[in-house]
């Protein structure tokens, strides 16, 4: 399946997040592929970021991911970035933007 998000950075930190998304730690690497994701692509428009996910079942992948300490220490980290962050609590498997059109 392919879930669309949508998060926001702050304006002030953008080079933080970017830095920060070079060095992602590989046991959250191995941990999100571990969850059923094959792939997972962030675009940025300004401070809008656009998050493509490719898993298995996306209330699985969140499920799996949201009490691992790698993750809630990624998350703690990206808390300070973002305006709007990745909700992982089972309500956030419904939090992907509705298909507009597809070709």
């Amino acid at each position: 399946m392919r879930v669309a998000l949508h998060t926001r950075v702050r304006a002030d930190r953008i080079e933080e997040y970017e830095a920060a998304h070079r060095e992602v730690p590989e046991e959250l690497r191995e941990a999100i592929r571990a969850a059923g994701a094959s792939s997972w692509t962030i675009w940025r428009s300004g401070t809008e970021l656009f998050h493509l996910i490719e898993c298995d079942d996306y209330a699985r992948l969140l499920a799996a991911l949201e009490s691992l300490p790698v993750n809630i220490s990624w998350q703690a980290r990206m808390a300070e970035l973002l305006d709007v962050v990745h909700d992982y609590s089972a309500d956030g498997a419904g939090a992907g933007l509705p298909v507009a059109w597809e070709l």
